[in-house]
């Protein structure tokens, strides 16, 4: 509930408006900090917390997306949106970015009232660190699960689908969040220097080792060891790794005493590591310790949902650390990203997002600045075998698929979110293809 809470912040520069919601907002014991322009709302939440943000799209200074950009860069305070219907394609972009939700003018104070509230009861979920999806949306709760006890977790899923940042999302929501996180990708080392790289080395165990060496499963002390692609894994290094997770102890290269190992154990891979145990190629014994849980990290293919809200992510990081002046991407450009395969999954995403930050010429990243080489290599003649129609009913479609994800397939609930009627909606997914066989 926002009853009792750290205050609300308000930018409107209508005042009747203004005043009207600030005495509305009073009635229910909702402090309210008010603010008629965006410069001055700006300076304030720079220093302030709130514990969300109402805000009219249309503001005499600046928008109210440039407002959104700017403070989501330092905080994650949700925003809730006001505009007009000639607004509504930017306040449904606005929400694909990370704005926490919309009303359209005129509305009922108790429509925003409850927006507020159900944005409130949403941010105790924590932020959609992960994805907005659906999808996302589960392996996220299985994690936060997972985060309060100790076991092994296995993650799978294609290259680059998001594997690492899932392992350091279990790390942060767990009590072990102030331990080290350390990941080792057992891919990238060679499999002679490994065992000295994991498990550590003394003085004098081999040629070279001229003082002792801590390894990654020492220095991640009470914290976490993620060891990506672990299919990889030399057998040797497979029946230390064993020792490991059995006993609770290891020994560095050299060595003569056990060491405890107080972390824990995250690993991930894209293989099929069942084939591989059927192959020789990897233990079962050890498949078995590791393969307590298993969490699968979905490809982006399959949460379209969230390529607007890492895009926009992806963006607002590159961009400042570029000192870049675009201001984001054209409605193409989302269009092509929703369109596109993504076989690379996310790592593809960032860095087409990378370098289309760093050699886009204009204001606003296009798809050709995405999607170079699709531009060199269509026809001329190809450039609009979709009509204008064409264009409108798939976005229309994705929409309202997103619409109906995001509420567990509830059209009454879907409804709401699209700002239509209930007959109205079902009569659009039955000409769209979205209902039920």
């Amino acid at each position: 509930m926002l009853r009792d809470e750290k205050c609300v912040a308000l930018v409107e520069d209508d005042p009747i408006m203004g005043e009207s919601l600030v005495q509305r907002l009073a009635l229910d014991g909702i402090a309210v900090q008010w603010w008629r322009n965006g410069r001055d709302a700006l300076a304030a939440m720079e220093t302030g917390r709130f514990r969300a943000v109402v805000c009219d799209i249309k503001l005499p200074d600046m928008s109210g997306e440039e407002l959104f950009t700017e403070t989501s860069r330092s905080m994650r305070t949700p925003f809730l949106f006001i505009t007009g219907h000639a607004d509504i394609d930017q306040a449904v972009r606005l929400m694909r970015a990370g704005a926490a939700d919309y009303v359209t003018k005129p509305f009922d104070v108790e429509t925003l009232l409850t927006r507020l509230e159900t944005i409130g009861a949403d941010e105790g979920a924590g932020d959609e660190v992960l994805g907005c999806s659906a999808a996302s949306r589960r392996v996220e709760r299985l994690l936060r699960k997972l985060s309060s006890v100790n076991t092994t977790v296995l993650l799978t899923g294609e290259t680059g689908s998001g594997k690492e940042v899932a392992a350091r999302f279990l790390h942060a929501s767990s009590a072990r969040c102030r331990e080290p996180f350390m990941a080792v990708n057992c891919a990238a080392i060679p499999s002679q220097l490994l065992e000295s790289e994991l498990f550590g080395h003394e003085k004098g165990a081999f040629t070279g080792a001229a003082q002792r060496h801590l390894g990654y499963a020492e220095r991640a002390g009470a914290g976490v060891l993620f060891l990506d692609e672990i299919g990889e894994l030399h057998p040797d290094l497979q029946a230390k790794l064993l020792r490991l997770v059995q006993d609770r102890s290891f020994h560095r290269v050299g060595g003569e005493r056990p060491i405890a190992f107080n972390g824990r154990l995250v690993a991930a891979t894209n293989a099929d590591l069942a084939a591989m145990v059927d192959a020789g190629r990897f233990r079962e014994d050890l498949l078995y310790r590791i393969n307590v849980v298993s969490v699968e990290v979905p490809a982006l293919r399959d949460r379209l949902e969230d390529i607007p809200l890492l895009m926009n992510r992806f963006f607002s990081d590159l961009a400042d650390e570029m000192d870049s002046s675009l201001r984001g991407f054209d409605v193409g450009a989302e269009e092509a990203a929703l369109a596109h395969a993504w076989p690379g999954n996310v790592r593809e995403l960032r860095n087409r997002v990378e370098r289309a930050v760093a050699l886009s010429d204009g204001m606003w990243i296009t798809a050709a600045d995405l999607f170079p080489e699709s531009v060199r290599s269509e026809p001329v003649g190809n450039a609009f075998l979709q009509t204008l129609e064409d264009v409108r009913q798939s976005a229309e479609r994705r929409h309202i698929a997103r619409a109906l994800a995001s509420t567990g397939g509830e059209t009454g609930a879907a409804s709401k979110l699209l700002g239509i009627g209930r007959s109205t909606l079902w009569e659009k997914m039955k000409r769209l293809g979205l209902t039920p066989e």
